[in-house]
Parts: structure tokens; sequence; C-alpha cells
């Protein structure tokens, strides 16, 4: 079962600000980067729509608190961990660490929390159960790793 995904980035000019650093906004999607990648290293799409009915993952929480800044060339590792795991709800904490020579550099620390959802014919959403095939896939993090 898994608990933890790691996804590498580089930071393009796109993503940088007047300053020369990765806009703060970016780093959010960087988050929806690795978990995207995440769910397709376990053979899924965040688009579950090939079930009936499909499937969603709206953001019920977003936070980022940054460290050190990233700047225009800088690669970057993406520690998407699962911190919490519940019938209806993931929880995942990601953790932004600059590449360098030298070795790894903590930058910032994000968190989402995504919850599972169907919608109605109206396009009404309601919470769900986390699809079985993929809920059997995933595990929560031991907390030793979450620090």
């Amino acid at each position: 079962m898994a608990f933890e995904f790691t996804a590498l980035r580089r930071v393009e000019f796109s993503d940088t600000d007047m300053a020369g650093i990765m806009h703060y906004s970016n780093f959010f999607r960087f988050m929806e980067t690795a978990e995207h990648a995440f769910f397709r290293s376990l053979g899924f799409s965040i688009v579950m729509n090939h079930r009936e009915p499909a499937v969603g993952w709206p953001r019920v929480h977003a936070s980022c608190d940054y460290k050190r800044p990233l700047h225009f060339e800088d690669e970057v590792e993406i520690k998407l961990l699962i911190k919490e795991k519940r019938s209806k709800a993931l929880t995942y904490l990601f953790i932004f660490s600059k590449l360098q020579p030298a070795g790894k550099i903590e930058v910032a620390r994000g968190q989402l929390t995504v919850v599972s959802v169907m919608k109605d014919a109206s396009g009404k959403m309601t919470a769900c159960q986390i699809p079985a095939e993929l809920a059997e896939k995933i595990e929560a993090a031991p907390p030793e790793s979450l620090t």
C-alpha cells in the first residue's frame, strides 16, 4: 500500500514573479501536479469518470508555509505523503526541497484536503466513500515520516 510519492519539477521562467522568485501560487500548482502523478502511479486518473457515477476530488482545504525562495531553473523535489485517510477524504502533506550538489534544502510545506464526491444528474455534488479500488491501494503515512 502506498503512502508516499515523489515528483521532480524544475522552476520555469513563467513560474517566477518580478522579484525573480517562484510566485507563491505556483506551489499549489506543483502540489496538484504531484497529486495527479501519484494517482497515475497507482493506475488511476484524478478524473474518475470511468465509473458510474463519476467521482471528483474538490479541495476543501489548501495551505502552504514558505521557508526559502525558489528561483528560475531550480530543481525541486515534491514529496507527497498521505497525512490522513478517512472514508471520504484524503489529506496530503507536501514537502518541497530544493535539490543542489550539497544535498536537499527544505523550502516549503503544503497541505491539501480533498473529498471524494459524486455528481447527480443536476450536477449537485455529494460526498461519497473513496472508491474501494483506490482506497485499498493507499494508507496514511507513519507519523514519524510526517516530521
